[in-house]
């Protein structure tokens, strides 16, 4: 793995106001919003749909860039489902999902970079479970930006994601990567956008 200095932060947009969201960013000093929700929309939040969070945040002087198609949670295409529900894994792999990289990484020269989608917690959204995995896989130091505004660092969430999967500690068959690994695809199945809408593994549309 190379090491590499960007770092990269993540964002849940929750149920703040515009107002406490833009708090959030300025007071981690981020210059621009990748937002990764495949439907960019918010029915109930109407602050975070697509054109009016973009208008907002050009006033307030952040880039804003719609990286839905790329880097979203809920893919198009049989091949990355897997029993019905959104295999992170598959979509990891994806010439679609490497170009999304591949854009951040690039961007994180030029920017302070928070990936955005809906969910509060990390450990619920793919913006942690895929997009900030394969990005500290590839050395980039990943930061989760809290609601209250603390900051979380990536290992500290998969330490957190051990211990919720009951992987932590020593295992006498499994290494810790492969408890990691383990780790993340339990997880992924549990809250991975799912195809049928009965499964309690559904999650809403701006995955």
């Amino acid at each position: 793995m190379t090491l590499r200095r960007e770092t990269i932060f993540t964002i849940g947009h929750s149920t703040h106001s515009y107002e406490r969201f833009l708090s959030l960013l300025r007071n981690t000093g981020i210059t621009a919003v990748a937002d990764v929700r495949t439907s960019p929309y918010s029915r109930h939040f109407p602050q975070f749909s697509r054109d009016t969070l973009k208008d907002e945040l050009r006033t307030d002087g952040i880039a804003y860039s719609f990286l839905g198609k790329e880097l979203g949670g809920r893919p198009t295409g049989s091949q990355y489902y897997c029993d019905g529900v959104a295999d992170y894994e598959r979509m990891a792999k994806s010439p679609d999902f490497e170009h999304g990289i591949q854009r951040v990484l690039e961007g994180a020269q030029k920017y302070r970079i928070v990936l955005m989608c809906s969910e509060h917690d990390p450990l619920d959204c793919h913006r942690c479970l895929l997009v900030g995995r394969a990005l500290a896989e590839r050395g980039v130091a990943v930061k989760h930006i809290k609601s209250d505004g603390s900051i979380a660092d990536h290992r500290e969430i998969e330490e957190r994601l051990l211990v919720s999967e009951g992987q932590h500690g020593d295992d006498l068959f499994l290494s810790p990567r492969e408890r990691l690994l383990d780790s993340y695809r339990r997880r992924a199945r549990k809250v991975a956008y799912a195809e049928q809408p009965a499964s309690s593994s559904s999650h809403a549309a701006a995955e």
